[in-house]
C-alpha cells in the first residue's frame, strides 16, 4: 500500500464564512488554524498548503469566558529600551477588533513560511458584509 501526498497542484481550496459574533476567541480560533492548514481534509500533508480560505465577520463582538476581558493583555514592543506597552483585551477589541482574532489563528499556526502562507488565506470583517461574495463562501455553524 502506497501513502499519497497531496501536492500545491492537486489541491482545491474552498471559502467559508464564519459569523464570529458571541462566539468564544480561544474555540474560534482553534477552529479557523485547524480549516486553514487543511486538518479536516482527507488529503492532510503537514507540508503541504491543503487549506480553505476563511472569512470571519463581526469580530468586534466575540467574547473571552471568565474575567479574561479586563484580564487578557496585548503586548508590543518597539525593540527600543522601555518601549513595552500593554493594552487589554477590552481595549483593544475597541481600537483594532480584528487584531485580536489574527493574534490568536497566528499563534496556533506553524511558524515560518508555510504558516505566513496559510495566514494570507484570513479575511477579517468587522461588519456582517465583506467584500468576497463572489467566491460564494459557505457558512460554517461552530455551535
Amino acid at each position: 500500500m502506497k501513502t499519497k501526498f497531496a501536492s500545491v497542484e492537486s489541491v482545491s481550496r474552498e471559502w467559508h464564512l464564519i459569523d464570529a459574533k458571541d462566539q468564544v476567541l480561544g474555540r474560534v480560533a482553534s477552529k479557523i488554524a485547524s480549516m486553514l492548514r487543511g486538518k479536516h481534509k482527507p488529503v492532510f500533508t503537514p507540508h503541504v498548503d491543503t487549506g480553505d480560505f476563511i472569512v470571519v465577520v463581526n469580530a468586534d463582538k466575540i467574547k473571552v469566558s471568565g474575567s479574561k476581558e479586563n484580564d487578557k493583555l496585548y503586548w508590543r514592543h518597539s525593540g527600543f529600551t522601555g518601549s513595552i506597552r500593554s493594552v487589554t483585551f477590552e481595549d483593544q477589541i475597541e481600537r483594532h477588533p480584528t487584531r485580536v482574532i489574527e493574534h490568536a489563528v497566528r499563534g496556533m499556526l506553524p511558524k515560518g513560511p508555510l504558516g505566513r502562507k496559510m495566514f494570507k488565506k484570513l479575511k477579517i470583517y468587522t461588519e456582517a458584509t465583506h467584500p468576497h461574495a463572489a467566491q460564494n463562501p459557505v457558512s460554517l455553524s461552530l455551535k
